[in-house]
């Protein structure tokens, strides 16, 4: 999930990206963030397969449309509404933190698109970086600090998880188990019932006729318990619908099937 530190292919949330450097950052330091503005209205966020297990008890868990699907947390059925954080962006309940959005505003991105080196990054608009009094050193001296090298870590193993998601997505992929999600829920005293599509769910029925060898590599492997985890969790999007009919945040009527 590392990406080319480019204006036109930003991942979610960045929304620059600059190597943190010695020479440059030597005084900067980083303090902790108690709110997350960026996060209040995004309604999809993605996950790894290591928090198949965690994510899966709050948020359902669908994939993207595309040639490369990604599993997303949804915090919310629309577009701009997230039900898990206030305005400000601060939590409302005691849910599970995606790792994408813990390690913001840091990343590992490639600095040069011919080399797979990767290099600490940062997004310097973010207010939880800079020349502050307050907050952990970066660096002591010319060397990264303590804290330094602890988000080095939880970003390289963010990007191990997020290279072995993509073996996994790739896995559902090839054995064409993903289909066109769909789901519709009929509020009591609505005239027609609220759809939503745009998104991508593993099919029971081709997973019920995997052929033998296949479903034994997929168990032998430890991705059937996490196929299982995505499809337990689709039972939470109409907890989360609602959560949203409660707050008033879905529309007085759906003419038009809602993209999720």
């Amino acid at each position: 999930m590392a990406s080319a530190p480019q204006a036109n292919a930003l991942p979610l949330f960045y929304n620059e990206l600059q190597p943190l450097s010695s020479g440059v950052h030597a005084d900067w330091r980083a303090r902790r963030i108690e709110a997350a503005p960026f996060l209040a209205q995004a309604h999809a966020v993605p996950v790894t397969i290591d928090e198949f297990a965690l994510a899966q008890r709050h948020y359902p868990i669908i994939f993207s449309v595309g040639p490369n699907p990604v599993p997303l947390a949804l915090m919310g059925l629309n577009e701009g509404v997230n039900l898990f954080v206030d305005e400000a962006g601060k939590l409302t309940s005691d849910v599970y933190v995606p790792a994408y959005v813990r390690r913001y505003p840091f990343m590992l991105a490639k600095l040069r698109e011919n080399t797979d080196e990767l290099s600490l990054c940062f997004d310097p608009t973010a207010d939880a970086i800079g020349p502050f009094e307050d907050g952990e050193r970066l660096f002591e001296g010319t060397e990264p600090s303590e804290t330094t090298k602890a988000i080095l870590g939880f970003c390289e193993q963010f990007e191990t998880a997020g290279q072995r998601t993509a073996a996994f997505v790739k896995e559902l992929v090839d054995n064409k188990l993903l289909i066109d999600g769909e789901v519709s829920i009929q509020p009591e005293g609505t005239a027609q019932p609220f759809i939503y599509r745009g998104f991508q769910m593993v099919s029971e029925d081709k997973l019920r006729e995997l052929r033998g060898d296949v479903a034994r590599k997929m168990i032998q492997s430890g991705l059937l318990p996490l196929v299982y985890a995505h499809l337990f969790s689709l039972s939470l999007i109409r907890d989360i619908f609602g959560m949203q009919m409660q707050k008033g945040l879905v529309p007085v009527q759906a003419p038009e099937a809602a993209n999720v």
